[in-house]
């Protein structure tokens, strides 16, 4: 329906519809259900490796991007201003006005308590202004990563020709970014484009209210975006986010479980049924991967969150003073198999890297959990001493026969033939070290640099930092880690929605965990670890220090 420019307006000043437009409420439905498509489909699609499977996620992410546009139209066009967590309030003046005569009437206590809510209001006030900021920041590095992709691929140097394994050269300017391969940076460009595209949808679907949520606000008499105690202690997290961890956290669950059935079984063929065209031994797979580290840089990337979930969870379900609140009860109680079992899975899978990462994640989580139960009672503590002991005695009892002599000659198999790749690497490295080599070359490239013609033709560096450096180059590096910047500080605004800090440190941690495993192997590359890293960075990106 079209609304004139005056109507428009006069919304914006007399503060948000309350009533939805169906339009906007479809595409939020549709965000909702293509999200969890593609949460679901990453991981069971062996890994998201094949082309097919990674255009199938690509066309999910532009259907994403469409609903994101439709959406913001549907704003613009309509003058709607959906209720949204952490948005600043439209009746802020109001609200001084109405303290202001509450200092009049009430007097002396009336003014404490008006400038109690006025200090309030400039802290929110200068947490909205840091939430702009980075919000800003974040969408001005994400346009200049895709310009770096897309400018590489465009002002491509050469392109790879496979049948005759050589390089045609191209005109190009040199003091822009360019590739060596135009096709790989071009595939590698769609793919990003996808996954910005997702972000920004994800955190737009994310942050905004439920019906349910809606509905309690104007019940509470509260502004659209306050977060106070009261209504904390009512929805105690986002809807929203509870429904996409629950689908995070179960089809992780189910992922390790059946990787370990398929580990047990004996069968060399990926959900029994696919033989990969690599790693065709049971023992170098793990569930729907064809190589086992991936999975396990999966599942470390998950099981925190999940555990996290579970706190954040129980914590509201304590506070809820409902009848056996304190009993063990309530949903959040299968989340707790849900965690054994996929921080059990990295070890099981006989990945050294994963099974070192697990360990080090576990050690942490449980510090971290033991520090945020330190005036609980001591049954709470003991119990989660308990939890790591059962992951790490399922985990020994059915990886460590195998895992244990991997370990033990971590160095007399050169790190699984990996010192002569480092060693090509680093040279790649020193040879282009402004703009790289061209998103997606590596493979290529490297081709160039093998010792002899028979020697071993890599198609990742088993260290993505130094992937990165080599076929970003360090301008293209510089604003990733810039980007990655702007999203782990995020929670500090105080503005969204409010999270307990062991739910935030433990996403951290996950975040950390991949990012140290990177150091020796390719979580970055296989899509489906980079798409979850991703949504734990939109979450991450949601969440707000509670006050």
């Amino acid at each position: 329906m079209y609304v004139s420019g005056h109507a428009r307006s006069s919304a914006s000043r007399h503060g948000p519809r309350l009533r939805t437009p169906w339009a906007y409420r479809i595409c939020d439905g549709m965000t909702e259900a293509v999200l969890y498509f593609a949460v679901i489909f990453a991981p069971w699609a062996f890994g998201t490796t094949a082309r097919w499977s990674i255009w199938t996620m690509n066309v999910a992410a532009y259907a994403l991007g469409a609903l994101l546009i439709a959406k913001w139209l549907i704003r613009w066009r309509t003058g709607y201003l959906p209720l949204r967590w952490g948005e600043a309030a439209s009746g802020s003046g109001s609200q001084k006005a109405e303290a202001g005569s509450q200092k009049q009437e009430l007097g002396n206590e009336g003014e404490k308590k008006a400038n109690s809510e006025d200090g309030t209001q400039n802290s929110r006030g200068q947490g909205q202004s840091m939430m702009k900021v980075l919000t800003a920041t974040l969408a001005t590095l994400t346009i200049a990563i895709l310009a770096y992709c897309l400018i590489s691929a465009i002002n491509a140097r050469s392109t790879f020709y496979y049948r005759q394994l050589a390089f045609e050269p191209h005109d190009y300017v040199a003091w822009l970014p360019h590739s060596y391969d135009s096709w790989a940076t071009w595939q590698a460009f769609w793919m990003y484009l996808g996954l910005a595209w997702t972000f920004w949808a994800a955190r737009d679907w994310a942050l905004g209210k439920s019906t349910s949520e809606r509905r309690e606000s104007r019940a509470d008499g509260q502004e659209p975006d306050d977060d106070s105690g009261v209504r904390t202690q009512r929805s105690a997290f986002s809807t929203r986010l509870q429904r996409l961890l629950w689908v995070l956290c179960l089809n992780g669950a189910v992922l390790a479980l059946e990787g370990i059935l398929q580990r047990l079984s004996g069968t060399n063929r990926l959900l029994w049924q696919v033989q990969p065209e690599i790693n065709r031994s049971g023992e170098l797979q793990f569930g729907p991967y064809a190589y086992r580290s991936n999975a396990a840089q999966y599942l470390n990337l998950l099981w925190p969150v999940c555990l996290g979930f579970w706190w954040t969870l129980r914590r509201a379900h304590q506070r809820s003073g409902r009848a056996g609140a304190r009993l063990g009860s309530g949903p959040q109680v299968l989340l707790l198999p849900c965690a054994v079992l996929m921080a059990a899975a990295p070890i099981i899978s006989t990945s050294r890297g994963g099974a070192v990462v697990a360990a080090a994640e576990m050690l942490v989580a449980l510090a971290l959990l033991m520090v945020a139960q330190r005036r609980g009672h001591r049954s709470m503590r003991l119990g989660m001493v308990v939890l790591f002991a059962a992951a790490l005695g399922l985990a020994c009892s059915l990886g460590w026969e195998s895992l244990g002599p991997r370990l033990n000659n971590i160095f007399a198999d050169n790190l699984g033939g990996r010192i002569e790749i480092y060693r090509n690497a680093e040279q790649m490295a020193r040879d282009f070290p402004v703009f790289g080599t061209g998103p997606g070359t590596f493979p290529l490239v490297y081709l160039l640099y093998r010792s002899h013609a028979q020697a071993g033709w890599a198609g990742y560096a088993h260290n993505d930092w130094l992937e990165t450096r080599i076929t970003f180059g360090w301008v293209g590096l510089a604003l990733i880690i810039a980007a990655l910047a702007v999203v782990l500080p995020r929670w500090f605004c105080g503005v969204g929605v409010p999270a307990p800090w062991p739910f935030v440190s433990l996403i951290w941690l996950a975040l950390v965990g991949c990012l140290v495993h990177a150091r020796f192997d390719f979580p970055f590359q296989i899509y489906s670890t980079l798409a979850l890293f991703l949504h734990s960075s939109v979450i991450l990106f949601c969440l707000a220090r509670e006050r």
